[in-house]
């Protein structure tokens, strides 16, 4: 069941990271749902480092559209350049 709410979850923290970012992000349903699971899997670790989380503890909501907003930000970058 965990890996079923993973999907879950990140396909919708990955809707929300989309809707929040200008532009037009052309992504699929798989791509945003692996926006979403990245974007957790990052905010989880940029919060561990700032010490927000303990080691181990996962990203809340909040915390993951942030970090799925980040990879947003970054993939739209370096698609751009090349």
């Amino acid at each position: 069941m965990g890996i079923i709410s993973m999907i879950i979850v990140g396909f919708i923290v990955g809707l929300i990271a989309r809707a929040l970012m200008p532009g037009d992000q052309k992504l699929g349903i798989i791509m945003t749902t692996i926006l979403g699971i990245v974007g957790s899997i990052v905010a989880g670790y940029l919060g561990a480092a700032l010490g927000f989380y303990q080691p181990g503890q996962g990203a809340g909501w909040i915390g993951s559209i942030i970090g799925a907003v980040i990879v947003l930000l970054i993939a739209g970058k370096l698609s751009k350049k090349s």
